[in-house]
C-alpha cells in the first residue's frame, strides 16, 4: 500500500486536512476531523482489499537513491521555508509554501517512477500554495489560508489514492489484478 503510493496520499491528505479544519471551532471542527479520518482509512482499507501485494514492486537501487535524493531536498526545502518565515514573523506563509515545495517534489518523482500522472498532484498542489499566499497578499485571514491550502492539498492527495486503488480495481475487473494485498 506504501509502496503503490496510496499509505502516502492517504496519510499525507489527512495532515492536510487537519491543517484546513482548523480554520472551524467547535462541532464543525469535530465533524471535519472524524470525516478526515474516515477517508483515510477508508482509502487505507480499500488499498490493502484492491491492491496487489507487490503494487510498486521493489525500488531499483539507481531510482531508489534518486528518490531518495528527491526527498531528502523536499524536507531541507521545508525546514529552510519554516525557519526563513519564523525569522520574518510571516508564520502563516508556511503551509502555502510547503506546499508549493511538495508539489514541486512530484515533478521530478514523476520521470523516477514514470508515472506522469504524478504532474497532477504537483499542480494542484502548487496552485494551492500559491491561492494560499494570494489570500495572504490581499490580507485575508490566516484561518481562509490554511482552509484553502488545506483543503485543497487534502483533496488532491486523496483524489490520487482514489484513483490509484480504482486503478488497480479496474484492472483486477478486467482480469489483470491478483488476490488481496496482504501489505498493511
Amino acid at each position: 500500500m506504501f509502496r503503490s503510493g496510496v499509505g502516502f496520499f492517504a496519510l499525507f491528505g489527512l495532515g492536510w486536512w487537519l491543517l484546513g479544519s482548523s480554520a472551524f471551532d467547535g462541532l464543525t471542527r469535530q465533524i471535519l476531523l472524524v470525516a478526515g479520518c474516515a477517508v483515510t482509512v477508508g482509502l487505507m482499507l480499500a488499498a490493502r482489499r484492491s491492491l496487489p501485494p507487490s503494487a510498486g514492486g521493489p525500488f531499483p537501487a539507481g531510482r531508489r537513491r534518486r528518490f531518495n535524493q528527491i526527498n531528502g531536498l523536499q524536507w531541507l526545502l521545508i525546514i529552510a521555508v519554516v525557519a526563513v518565515c519564523r525569522h520574518l514573523g510571516v508564520p502563516v506563509l508556511v503551509p502555502p509554501l510547503i506546499a508549493v515545495v511538495v508539489g514541486l517534489h512530484f515533478l521530478p518523482l514523476a520521470a523516477v517512477f514514470e508515472q506522469p500522472r504524478l504532474r497532477i498532484p504537483a499542480g494542484l498542489l502548487i496552485a494551492s500554495g500559491a491561492t494560499g499566499v494570494t489570500v495572504w497578499l490581499t490580507n485575508g485571514p490566516d484561518e481562509t489560508v490554511r482552509l484553502v491550502v488545506g483543503l485543497i492539498s487534502a483533496l488532491s492527495l486523496w483524489g490520487m489514492a482514489t484513483w490509484t486503488v480504482a486503478g488497480a480495481a479496474s484492472a483486477a475487473g478486467r482480469g489483470g489484478g491478483t488476490e488481496r494485498s496482504g501489505d498493511a
